[in-house]
């Protein structure tokens, strides 16, 4: 039986025996988050998670238990946190998940690590747990300690986009729950798309600035901010092999193979 990637299936001593070969680790993390009635709540989990796991494949890494909660949806990127299942947490609050896995991780000899996020907002939360992580880290002694933090979406060449929007790519906070991750999950998780149930209300057409209270009809009622019609598995698959090859570069280039 083939090796898993995934931390969670490993024995102890399989985990040791990963850390002591130098073994690059992934820790995916996503939201619990609304994607239109078309979609899961699971979304931003299913796909830095299975993009995360095909380059762990690529590089003889392993893949840590995705954090499956993200900072709060925002209405002009993801709809916003009235949307029913939408399950978040304070930007505090997850940055000190991130910099307790982190720092765990290291404590146990993982030395090369990529933070693989799939939540438009998780960005600067993530950013502030690695900081503080690596703070804890070096203070511990540990000095050989290296982190990638990186956005799948952005792992993806021009030509690509321009096959998919030959009218122009909206930008990433317009495409939730839209072509790109509909796509994605086609191609992932087709069983958990109902195409039947694409709505037509968007696209969004936001100001340049945030307010609160939201108005009522801020956001399209779906939740959808752009458009996920003409999505098919084949375009998910186009995005996906370009998120795969692009990420296994950027972790060669920076880490090199499995024992290098």
């Amino acid at each position: 039986m083939a090796e898993s990637v995934l931390m969670g299936e490993l024995s102890w001593p399989e985990f040791e025996a990963k850390t002591k070969a130098k073994a690059p680790f992934f820790l995916p993390v996503g939201a619990t988050e609304q994607h239109g009635p078309h979609l899961p709540l699971n979304v931003d989990v299913v796909l830095p998670t299975s993009v995360a796991v095909a380059v762990a494949k690529n590089v003889g890494g392993v893949v840590a238990p995705t954090i499956p909660y993200g900072y709060k949806s925002q209405p002009r990127t993801g709809g916003g946190q009235a949307f029913p299942g939408t399950t978040s947490l304070n930007a505090h609050t997850l940055s000190l998940v991130v910099r307790d896995v982190i720092h765990d991780l290291a404590l146990h000899g993982v030395r090369r690590l990529a933070v693989v996020n799939g939540h438009f907002e998780n960005s600067w939360p993530i950013v502030e747990g690695v900081d503080l992580g690596v703070r804890e880290i070096r203070r511990d002694g540990i000095h050989d300690f290296v982190v990638l933090r990186l956005e799948y979406w952005d792992f993806v060449r021009r030509e690509t986009l321009d096959r998919l929007f030959p009218e122009g790519f909206p930008g990433t906070d317009l495409e939730h729950a839209s072509l790109l991750e509909t796509s994605l999950m086609l191609l992932l998780a087709p069983g958990l798309v109902d195409m039947s149930k694409v709505p037509s209300d968007g696209p969004a057409k936001f100001p340049t600035y945030d307010r609160t209270p939201v108005k009522a009809g801020f956001v399209p009622a779906s939740g959808v901010l752009a458009r996920a019609q003409g999505a098919t598995a084949e375009k998910g698959k186009w995005l996906f092999d370009d998120h795969v090859e692009l990420i296994t570069r950027a972790v060669l280039s920076e880490f090199g193979g499995q024992g290098a």
